[in-house]
């Protein structure tokens, strides 16, 4: 599909691109290595730290008085194989919306379309392979620009797709039992997806259509910010390893309920990440605590302007995710 541009300067020629088969492509993640949920429900407890136990607790609690619970993440939760277990904490009515960015939709599709995500791009890049997969981006693209022509939002889009709507297509997914899209459509949990303009794989492919993705993207943000405004009876905001995209999208959405009058009273968060992380920081330009994000926004500025608790988890993925994931169904 051509993109249309009446402007100044050069323009790409996207139509150019050539793609290859996702099947051949080699992968780094596979079936094999996704977390399996009855295995850690059934398992012996993992180590938890004080303040990883301390947000469970808070999940559980508002679970139990209807409260919301908000899950968004980056692209590694899906990666790292922990898809499965959010799907799982959906279906458990634990987790009453999920959102991501553009990258999770993609290792997510991949990974419910062939079984296997996550390309090697020191290999990739240097041939002008890095991501032209041809089913990831023209399954994708199209979806979207048909989600767009309905005006859906992103996540309805690929949640239907994967189930096996005609977005123009029927299409196959023999792993779509472990799709989190999918698991959230069929559960008709809202899942939103935050996408940027350039900054994923799909952008690359000649079946690009920027509008539709803006388009589907902006409906999420307005899905995500009504979700958001329930919090104004309290409930949990989980960040699950976004550096940027999570915090900043909950900061607006907050700042827009607030606006309405239905401000995020009494609520707890929580981010998930690796680095060593110092909330008195965030208020010190000269700390690098100051950029970091989730700390400032996610953990201290959100919680403490609406009379919250915000909760710092750090630890590697690998071992935070399955632990937190087993304190909530074990309890």
């Amino acid at each position: 599909m051509a993109i249309e541009y009446r402007g100044s300067f050069p323009h790409f020629d996207i139509e150019r691109i050539r793609t290859y088969p996702l099947s051949g492509r080699p992968s780094k993640v596979h079936l094999k290595d996704l977390a399996a949920p009855v295995l850690l429900a059934q398992g012996p407890a993992l180590p938890r730290s004080e303040s990883l136990s301390a947000v469970a607790t808070a999940v559980l609690n508002a679970r139990a008085e209807g409260k919301p619970v908000i899950l968004f993440t980056g692209a590694h939760l899906v990666k790292n194989g922990f898809g499965p277990l959010v799907r799982d904490l959906v279906r458990r009515k634990l987790v009453t919306m999920v959102s991501m960015n553009a990258a999770g939709m993609i290792h997510d599709l991949e990974l419910a379309l062939v079984g296997a995500t996550s390309e090697d791009v020191p290999a990739a890049l240097p041939v002008g392979d890095f991501g032209f997969s041809e089913e990831t981006g023209r399954l994708i693209n199209e979806a979207l620009s048909e989600g767009h022509r309905r005006k859906w939002g992103a996540g309805e889009v690929m949640g239907r797709l994967v189930d096996g709507e005609p977005l123009p297509n029927a299409i196959e997914f023999p792993h779509k039992s472990i799709s989190l899209m999918q698991g959230c459509w069929a559960h008709r949990c809202p899942l939103t997806i935050h996408a940027m303009i350039g900054t994923d794989v799909i952008d690359q492919h000649p079946a690009f259509d920027p509008e539709a993705k803006g388009g589907c993207s902006g409906r999420d943000f307005l899905i995500f910010t009504a979700q958001v405004a329930e919090l104004d009876r309290g409930g949990v905001f989980l960040n699950i390893g976004s550096a940027v995209a999570g915090p900043e999208v909950f900061l607006k959405a907050c700042s827009m309920a607030a606006n309405i009058g239905r401000a995020p009273n009494g609520i707890e968060t929580a981010s998930f990440d690796f680095r060593p992380g110092v909330p008195a920081d965030t208020s010190d330009e000269r700390r690098a605590g100051y950029y970091y994000r989730d700390l400032k926004s996610v953990v201290v500025r959100i919680p403490e302007s609406f009379g919250g608790h915000g909760h710092y988890v750090q630890g590697d993925h690998l071992q935070t995710v399955p632990s937190f994931y087993q304190a909530l169904v074990q309890a």
